[in-house]
């Protein structure tokens, strides 16, 4: 037996019963098959009890900052204490630098520790120490200490304190790979939910799915979500995914259109009234704010309220409360709202027609949906998802017809493509969709486009070809530029 054994045994001889039985209780905690927080204040509170200390302390070091930061820390009343400062740092840092247990009877009177700020604002008497150690290196630190003097603070009771320390560095291992698991298990369900296909939305372009990553996102989240896009592009189908991902999803959606709607009809469909509001008011009715409480409320085309509506939207976005017409009664409500606008916003705030402060509260997450001539790529999908949608047969697609949908600006959007597919189908007597079977508004085509100049000169380009069957000299001709100039521009719209 080498002479470290028979200090170890040495040492053991010096435990109590009731340490030794303690000791036994802590490994069974520690070795707890599911680690969390509350297992290492529980046994904190077993140390302070059975060392008979005030307080004890439970704290990891950083030794590149050479900080520390608390992990548990009790009181004898098993309250939890959050102020590292209650503790002496002058105290823990001797037993870092130590590498050893420390005790001290009587702290007030000791010089080596006696100096330090701590031990005299907070009247500590008596302390106990010890560093937990890690691959050599320490790890932490555990600490009791007593404002009273203290007979109990004696060399078995620090015996004890560095067995548990012992434990506790055994089980540092489990507790650290524990930690890893759950870091990963989190990142891992982050870019799950991240990649998470949403049904509502067609399409496998980059900006739909930069879209459906933001969707992701903000619907975990209450935050006021404004969508902004033209006419078409699928507002409210975004609206109702953003519900459908949240944690409201089992709760009321209710959507409701805001243009073209009389001030009086609308404000008692959002607010609800009393009876005798108003002739016509014969009994109490809810406003949709109050029926929507604890789900999503989307509001179509916002920026259609008038400048008085907009005042008590501004009052239910800022305090969650809403009054109905013709009473006095506050009533809270607790819906959150997604609204939708195809209009520039910023633009009417300065012609002072939309509200700023309102604007600020309703762009909290602002999410651009794009328009389908920036994901022409989506539309043999969309067509596809069409045919499927309103006819039960196996219709085909010319390469022709194709080719004139993905050649086509599309100022409708999404809505206007469906309704040129489903339109498409009434035609056609057979189980293909051709060409003459596709009816395009061709004057809205230019007059109504609201791209870039880049994107027209491709839409231009691409339908002079079509025009001319692909001959790029007549093409060229007709534009008044050269064939070299046709085939550049070919070239770099990746079109062979």
């Amino acid at each position: 037996m080498n002479l470290q054994e028979q200090d170890t045994i040495e040492k053991v001889r010096l435990i109590s019963k009731e340490q030794f039985d303690t000791l036994y209780h802590i490994s069974q905690i520690l070795n707890a098959v599911n680690y969390t927080d509350t297992l290492i204040i529980e046994t904190l509170d077993l140390v302070i009890e059975v060392v008979n200390a005030e307080r004890g302390l439970f704290v990891r070091y950083d030794d590149i900052w050479r900080k520390f930061n608390i992990i548990a820390a009790r009181n004898v009343q098993k309250e939890n204490i959050v102020d590292l400062t209650a503790f002496s740092s002058g105290i823990l840092q001797k037993v870092i630098d130590s590498h050893q247990p420390c005790l001290y009877h009587d702290v007030q009177s000791d010089p080596s520790v006696s100096q330090f700020q701590s031990v005299q604002l907070q009247n500590i008497k008596s302390v106990l120490g010890v560093p937990i150690l890690k691959d050599g290196r320490v790890w932490g630190v555990i600490l009791v200490d007593s404002r009273t003097n203290r007979k109990e603070f004696n060399e078995e009771n620090l015996v004890f304190l560095d067995f548990f320390s012992n434990i506790v560095s055994l089980t540092l291992d489990k507790i650290s790979k524990l930690e890893n698991l759950e870091k990963e298990n989190l990142l891992l369900r982050n870019r799950l939910e991240a990649e998470k296909s949403i049904p509502e939305l067609i399409g496998q372009s980059q900006v739909m799915k930069k879209l459906a990553l933001l969707i992701n996102k903000v619907a975990k989240t209450d935050a006021t979500v404004l969508l902004l896009g033209e006419s078409g592009t699928g507002k409210e189908l975004i609206a109702k995914a953003i519900h459908n991902f949240s944690d409201r999803k089992d709760k009321p959606y209710l959507a409701q259109f805001c243009g073209s709607i009389p001030d009086t009809l609308l404000e008692s469909e959002l607010f609800g009234f009393k009876k005798g509001a108003f002739t016509g008011a014969t009994s109490d009715k809810k406003g949709l704010f109050e029926v929507a409480s604890g789900g999503t409320f989307f509001l179509d085309e916002i920026a259609d309220i008038s400048m008085a509506l907009q005042a008590k939207l501004l009052r239910v976005l800022q305090s969650k409360e809403i009054m109905r017409l013709g009473d006095t009664k506050v009533i809270q409500i607790d819906a959150r709202v997604i609204a939708a606008t195809n209009k520039e916003l910023n633009q009417l705030v300065k012609e002072n027609k939309f509200r700023e402060d309102l604007f600020y509260r309703l762009n909290v997450f602002p999410i651009k949906i794009p328009p389908l001539r920036e994901r022409i790529g989506d539309v043999p999908l969309l067509t596809y998802h069409f045919i499927k949608k309103f006819s039960d047969k196996n219709i085909h697609i010319d390469p022709k017809t194709m080719r004139i949908l993905e050649e086509y600006s599309w100022p409708g959007n999404v809505r206007q493509l469906e309704n040129v597919i489903r339109r498409g189908l009434i035609l056609t007597d057979g189980d293909k969709l051709l060409p003459e079977h596709v009816v395009l508004e061709e004057d809205s085509n230019d007059s109504n486009f609201s791209g870039t100049l880049r994107e027209f000169e491709k839409i231009l380009l691409l339908k002079r070809l079509k025009m001319f069957d692909g001959n790029r000299t007549a093409t060229a001709k007709s534009l008044g530029v050269s064939v070299r100039w046709v085939q550049l521009k070919l070239k770099e719209m990746n079109v062979k």
